[in-house]
Parts: C-alpha cells; sequence; structure tokens
C-alpha cells in the first residue's frame, strides 16, 4: 500500500514540476532574443566570399589550363597509338604503352596536387571569410542584444533569420575587417 501511495505521489509531484517547468519555459521564450545565420548563404553571397572565389580563380586558372591542355595532349597521344597500332612493331608498341603510362602517372599526380592546392587555398580563403562574417555576428549580437544566434539548425523561420542582415553587414564599407 506505501508503494501505491509514493508512486502517485511521485507521479503528481512529477506532473506539478513538469507543469511549473512549462510555464518558466514559455514565459522564459517569450523574452529569448534568437537568431539564426545561413552560413552557406553567406558564403555564397557575401562580396568578401564573391572577392575570395574570383581570387582563387585568377591563381589557379593557368594551372587547370594547363592540366587540361595535358589531359588532351595525353588523350591524343592515346588515340594515335591506337590507331597505329596494327602497323607498329611490338617494340616500338610497347615503348609508346610504356610512355602514355608514365604520363597517365604524371598526369594524375598534377592533379592531385592540384586539387590540394585549391583546397588548402579555398580552405585560407574561406577561413577569412567566415572570421569576418564571425565579427558581424557578434557585432550584431551585441548591439541588437540577443540570446542566442545559431548557424546550424534544421528549421528555422523567417522571423529569426538575420542572413540578409549578415550579409548587408559584410559588403558594407563598414564592415570590419575591411
Amino acid at each position: 500500500m506505501k508503494s501505491s501511495s509514493f508512486k502517485s505521489g511521485a507521479v503528481k509531484f512529477a506532473v506539478a514540476a513538469l507543469l511549473a517547468f512549462a510555464t518558466f519555459a514559455g514565459a522564459q521564450a517569450q523574452e529569448l532574443k534568437i537568431g539564426f545565420v545561413n552560413s552557406d548563404r553567406v558564403l555564397r553571397e557575401a562580396l568578401p566570399a564573391k572577392a575570395a572565389q574570383a581570387r582563387l580563380e585568377v591563381e589557379f586558372s593557368k594551372r587547370q589550363k594547363e592540366g587540361e591542355d595535358a589531359a588532351a595532349k595525353l588523350k591524343a597521344a592515346a588515340d594515335k597509338l591506337d590507331k597505329d597500332s596494327p602497323t607498329l612493331p611490338e617494340s616500338e608498341r610497347m615503348r609508346r604503352q610504356r610512355d602514355l603510362v608514365e604520363q597517365d602517372r604524371d598526369l594524375q599526380r598534377k592533379r592531385r596536387e592540384f586539387q590540394e592546392d585549391l583546397n588548402q587555398r579555398r580552405n585560407e580563403e574561406l577561413a577569412s571569410v567566415v572570421e569576418r562574417a564571425n565579427r558581424v555576428i557578434k557585432q550584431i549580437f551585441d548591439s541588437e542584444k540577443y540570446d542566442v544566434i545559431l548557424q546550424e539548425v534544421v528549421f528555422a523561420g523567417p522571423r529569426v533569420d538575420i542572413t540578409d542582415k549578415v550579409i548587408k553587414a559584410l559588403n558594407g564599407p563598414a564592415a570590419p575587417g575591411k
């Protein structure tokens, strides 16, 4: 009998605590000022991000063109070997095949190096943009007295989305870090 009255009391206490918490949380939620920033959009649309992308394109365009030219040259050599193969002596055909394999290996190595260098520079450039964006977000946080600003969420309504403010501040002449 004691056990059932204990359980009943514990349940009543839990319900009362839950109601009190829900009431408190409801009151607090109305007072919270929450913001959300879509980081992907900032990195796509903000002028500093676009400028970083343009710098990367200028910096890596020559190497990319060289890689494309080398790939075209390798393909032309492979096509020529296929065409000439029936009339070539075995030793010449084998030599050309070895040369093609070596050229292909060299091309693959250069492509990997290019991609690694590009990724490293992209990360450096994006880190700079993210740092500036975070300063802008902190500035908005402080000046508009937010309780929390989130960057990674599953869903956020337009009422809490401050992405446009962040992009506008980054694009403006008074953006921190300019």
